[in-house]
This record gives structure tokens, sequence and C-alpha cells, in this order.
């Protein structure tokens, strides 16, 4: 079974999300609930993190989703091993590490084993009799990507193996497994079926989890129905399910995870993942991306090469993204030129990031861009926007967010290149949004001044028509 590029889409989503509900979340932590005409906001963190950075939620889940980028199988012990090594490395400068998961990892010995932690869990369960905190599910996403293609009774037991590394409690290890399997399910399909999963866990307990999906199922249930002891793994999971099956977006549910109130940036990070495997990365917004940040000094960027590696299996695509330096250029269509509408926006091809003009300090790609391609002084913006009308799920919303994310550098005083592969398409159709909807030029006049611009213009049907639909709404 071969992953398409929708499919990409939405694995990345369920890392990317996860990221920013985490983030997002960090400042409401431990708040009461919030109203629905409450919009959350990036700001410092409850344990001082900053804005947009993310928490223990997504650095727990890096290690897993690089020993997945670098094509390692996570149920091997050496595997596992490593992945506790990294944990407890990032614990020695963490802000915040859950009490349970620092008991853990004060308790593994030398060397650090999956052994040691899984000795160390299981006794610290027996010491308190419980083991049931949320710290396992919320960085459980990333163990869904290496099994896509995969049997989900292997990922049922990958997604346990890994949360008994910290969490003994079968509660754990039941709401691992069916979190990851929704999310492949809704990797593979675009759809949200949890009840569907419960015939991979064992039998003794399947009736107790129907249960309790059904609760966080119902019409008019909310995450802040779940607010009380949502740092119990299984109102955690009830919290989240409930966020992600009332919303309308991709927004909507890390927005509803958020105004359930209590432990709300893992509880957004839980529901974020399972959302953005139903809705994808494009679904993500660019204000939130531009914002994300975190252990170990990675941006939304590099947490999407890595999810694009992880899913693959390590490799690379036949052009060498996500890991090349640079992605191929068409010499004949090495465009740069000044928007009709803004002069301190410029247009044109993946070509021209190698002459860029001294003042723009900001890239905005609508193509995929090599690890080195975008220059060192710029902020660098990428867009999942491709260039064929049935593999764009979130078209308008993708094309919105685009225009818009240049109107928002240009307030911030920047200087912006807008691009695609051939500055003929997407360039042109972005272009001409930006101008019909930030510089109030007449839509056809917009597409009539970028097509005087861009020797190339040549927009795909289909990329019009959105445009036109923008616009109109």
């Amino acid at each position: 079974m071969a992953i398409d590029s929708i499919q990409l889409d939405r694995a990345i989503g369920a890392v990317l999300a996860s990221a920013a509900g985490d983030a997002l979340g960090s400042q409401y932590e431990f708040g009461p609930a919030l109203p629905d005409t409450f919009t959350p906001e990036f700001g410092d963190g409850v344990f001082g993190h900053g804005v947009g950075e993310w928490t223990d939620d997504t650095s727990m889940a890096i290690p897993l989703l690089e020993a997945l980028a670098e094509g390692n199988d996570l149920a091997d012990a050496g595997v596992q091993s490593h992945v506790v090594a990294r944990w407890i490395e990032w614990s020695r400068s963490a802000k915040d590490v859950g009490a349970q998961t620092r008991t853990v990892f004060q308790a593994v010995g030398l060397p650090v084993t999956a052994a040691g932690a899984l000795a160390a869990s299981q006794a610290l369960h027996e010491r308190s009799g419980r083991s049931g905190g949320n710290g396992s599910l919320m960085r459980t996403g990333p163990v869904a990507l290496g099994y896509l293609e995969r049997t989900p009774a292997e990922l049922a037991e990958a997604a346990s193996a890994i949360a008994r590394l910290t969490h003994w409690e079968d509660d754990n290890t039941d709401a691992c497994a069916l979190w990851c399997l929704a999310i492949r399910h809704a990797v593979l399909t675009g759809e949200l079926d949890m009840r569907g999963q419960l015939e991979h866990l064992p039998a003794e307990r399947r009736d107790r989890w129907a249960a309790l999906v059904d609760e966080a199922l119902a019409s008019d249930v909310h995450p802040r129905d779940f607010q009380a002891q949502n740092g119990w793994v299984v109102r955690a999971f009830q919290g989240a399910l409930a966020a992600v099956a009332g919303a309308a977006s991709l927004p909507d549910a890390v927005e509803r995870a958020i105004r359930g109130g209590g432990d709300t940036d893992t509880v957004a990070a839980i529901a974020g993942s399972l959302a953005g495997a139903r809705y994808g990365g494009s679904a993500v917004p660019l204000s939130w991306q531009r914002k994300l940040h975190g252990w170990p000094d990675c941006s939304a960027t590099d947490l999407v090469r890595r999810a694009a590696l992880a899913t693959r299996g390590g490799s690379a695509d036949a052009e060498g993204w996500p890991t090349a330096k640079r992605q191929p250029v068409y010499v004949q269509s090495d465009y740069l030129t000044q928007h009709p509408h803004d002069d301190r926006v410029w247009i044109g091809s993946l070509a021209a990031l190698d002459r860029l003009p001294d003042d723009v300090d900001a890239v905005v790609s609508l193509c995929r861009v090599g690890t080195d391609q975008v220059p060192a002084h710029c902020e660098s913006v990428q867009v999942w926007l491709i260039d064929r009308e049935e593999r764009n799920p979130n078209l308008d919303f993708v094309l919105a967010e685009a225009a818009d994310g240049i109107a928002r550098l240009r307030a911030e005083g920047r200087t912006v290149f807008l691009h695609c592969a051939e500055g003929r398409s997407r360039t042109a159709a972005v272009a001409a949004l930006y101008g019909a909807r930030h510089r109030y030029v007449v839509l056809d006049a917009a597409w009539r001044d970028v097509r005087g611009a861009l020797p190339a213009f040549a927009p795909q049907a289909f990329l019009r028509e959105a445009v036109a639909r923008l616009v109109g709404s």
C-alpha cells in the first residue's frame, strides 16, 4: 500500500496539530472551563514556556518521531531504549515533567534501557496501586505513523508497549492503542471512527471502553464535561475525543479542547493529533505554524519534515524531499518580478530563490523547498498546496491562509517573496488573491495585472475557481 499525498498531509497533521494544540493550550493549563465565545491565543505557558513553545507533551513525542524518521521499528527493544535515553536527556533541562514520568526516570539505572524503564514503571504502579496519568497518551500520536502499512494488531501492541515505558496501568495501554488506531484510520481514510477500533482491545475490556467512547461521542457532550480529573488518561481521552467529534474544523477541535479547561495543553495536544490526522497538516493555520517551536530547537517545518520521513519509513521521495538541501529548479522558469499591487511583494519561481533582492526577509513557498534553499536570513513560510485539484482537500482554506499570511508579513514590515516551482499556476493564483483580498483590486483586474507581471502565467482552472469563491465570499 503506497501512501498518497493526501494521506501524507494527514499523517503530518497528526504531529503538527498536536504540537499546535500543546503550545496554544499551555497558558490556560489548570484554568477553568471557558465559554464557546472565547478564542484561545498563544501566550506564555504556566510553566514558563514562551509564546508558541510546546511543552512536555510534544517534547516527549519527538524522540518517537525521530526514531521512525530514521527508519527504526518502535517494537525493537534497542530503539525503545534509545527513546527512553532521549526522554531522560530532555527531562534534565525541561521546564516541566509530569510527576509520574519523573519518578520513573529517576529510578532507571545505568545503562539506560527499555527493560529498566519498564521495571521502574511497574514498580511505581505496584507501590501506589495506580499509574493512570495522561502522560502516555499525550505523546502517542507519532507511533501511528510507523504502522500505516502494517496491521492494526501490530500498531496496538506497539502503542501499548510505548505507553508502559512510563505508565503501566491498563487504562494507558488501552487509551494509547485506541488513539493510535483511530489516527491510523483517519490518516488512511479521512474519517473519524473510534468505535471501529474497539475490536483490537483485549476482549475483557472492550465493553467498558465502548461505554466510555459512547459517552464522549454523545451529541450534547463538550470537553468541559470531562474537565474534572482530566489529568487521568481516561478523562483526557474522553475530553479530546469529544473535542474532535464535535468540531467543524481542525482549529475548532483544538480550541474546543482548550475551552474544556483543566489540563488544557495535554487535552489539546491529544485532540490535535487526531484532528490533524482527520483534516491534514494543511488545515493548521499558518499563523499557528509560524509561532511553533520547542525542544530540541525545532520549528513547525522541522516537525513536517520528520513526520514525512516517519510516514515513509525513513526514506526521502524521488526528488530527495524532505532531506535534500535543494529541490530541483527549472532554469527555463527563473522568474522574479514585483507584485503589480505591492512593490514589497516579489513573485516568481523556485529558481529565483538564488537571486532575491537584498531586502527580502520572508519567503512564502507554495512548493517543496530544500533544507538550505531559502536564504538563511529569511523567514520560511511553507504552504502545502499541490497543483492538482484532487490533491487539495483544504484548498480554499490553504489559498486564503497563503494570501492572508503575506498580508500579516507585510503588516510586520517584511518584504516578501512568493513562489511556486515554476512561477506559473500556484504563484499566479495566490498573487491575484492577495491583490483582490488585501489590496482591494477588482478580481478581473488582479488577474490581468498578475498576468502582465508573470511571464509564465497559467493558473489551473480549479485555482481560478477557488480564488473566485474566496473573493466572492
